[in-house]
């Protein structure tokens, strides 16, 4: 049976279109855990070809394509944060071992944010799962999170899960929330994949390109090796997410997130400008994350603290890499909670981003 949203009175104005709550419900049951998503694939593909899509698998890259492919590309990553057994009753972050990453050494938001989450995950129920089919292999709970001294990296000892064997991913149990003014969950990045599916429910005609392994800054690689076979001479792309903001007011701030660049790139400010002007006439409000952290760090030098980092996004890392062949920007939304089970968006923003995928569409398809 699929899975419903839990709802507590959700309606008015900004009540969220119920097959798209329906479809968010179902994906944040399949497991996707960074290195394993081979499932959420299996997942997506069935979602997006009753939809109409056309969808083609490549290494690390699911490409789901309308009839005017080439007019619209938009790209999701699908990995989740969860845990990969490392060795006999021994399990470790899944992103740091997809990465080869094992020590911490703060360089990252996402690297940052751990150490300040080590304890965040006590008692947390997971369940294992086979990566290809999804088959479920069993369930237990998070005894405690610590960091190795040895390793430097963070090791969870779990209860009830002494059964499985190395290579096994553990997901954790989650379940879509519904209140009146938010949604939360373990929403990055199932949230805007989502948004991207429901996009071809609503009449969607371009590509949706979507990556794992974001979380372990890998995705940018299988993306890029799309375009090198599969693209043209100008390849414009936004990429979609959600963008971490410090509590629910200030995620409440906007509704929309752009930015003019990441600690990697600057993104393309033409196509950044139309997102903005488009956002200015559906009289939604936008904040440019970029200058947002810029603002942030000079308040932090003059109290002589270390500056915010502005963040390492897809977009960012395939225009560094690409030479010119990919360039484009970002399109997120604003939660709070970043990287936990209970992430949380305002349902203004979500209406906004949903609205704002379907006018982006009609414009584009005007053009065709």
């Amino acid at each position: 049976m699929p899975s419903q949203p839990e709802t507590a009175g959700q309606t008015g104005p900004q009540t969220l279109p119920a097959s798209f709550l329906n479809l968010l419900a179902n994906l944040i049951r399949s497991p996707s855990v960074v290195g394993h998503e081979h499932s959420f694939f299996r997942a997506l593909q069935r979602e997006l070809e009753e939809r109409g899509a056309t969808v083609t698998w490549y290494e690390g890259l699911l490409v789901a394509q309308g009839r005017q492919p080439h007019k619209l590309m938009f790209s999701a990553h699908i990995d989740r944060h969860g845990l990969v057994c490392t060795g006999p009753n021994e399990f470790q972050y899944a992103a740091f071992v997809a990465g080869a990453r094992s020590d911490l050494l703060g360089n990252s938001v996402s690297e940052q944010l751990m150490s300040k989450v080590v304890d965040r995950f006590s008692r947390e129920a997971v369940y294992a799962y086979e990566p290809w089919s999804g088959a479920y292999r069993g369930r237990g709970s998070i005894r405690r999170t610590r960091v190795c001294e040895h390793r430097n990296n963070l090791i969870f000892e779990l209860e009830d899960m002494s059964h499985l064997v190395a290579g096994t991913p553990v997901a954790f149990v989650d379940q879509l929330k519904v209140l009146p003014d938010t949604i939360s969950g373990q929403l990055d990045n199932v949230l805007t994949a989502a948004a991207l599916v429901y996009a071809f429910e609503t009449g969607f005609q371009g590509t949706a390109f979507f990556t794992a392994q974001e979380e372990a800054g890998k995705s940018w690689r299988y993306l890029l090796e799309w375009f090198r076979r599969f693209g043209h001479g100008t390849n414009q792309l936004i990429v979609v997410d959600t963008s971490p903001f410090p509590d629910q007011a200030g995620a409440r701030e906007q509704e929309l997130v752009l930015r003019y660049r990441d600690a990697n790139a600057a993104f393309n400010e033409g196509l950044t400008q139309r997102l903005a002007d488009l956002c200015a006439e559906l009289d939604y409000r936008v904040v440019f994350k970029d200058r947002y952290v810029d603002a942030q760090n000079e308040q932090l030098k003059a109290r002589g603290e270390s500056p915010k980092s502005l963040g390492s996004t897809e977009m960012g890392r395939i225009i560094a890499a690409s030479n010119g062949l990919v360039d484009g920007t970002t399109l997120q939304i604003p939660t709070s909670g970043y990287h936990t089970l209970s992430e949380t968006a305002p349902i203004p923003s979500v209406k906004a981003f949903l609205n704002l995928l379907t006018a982006l569409s009609e414009k584009e398809g005007a053009h065709a």
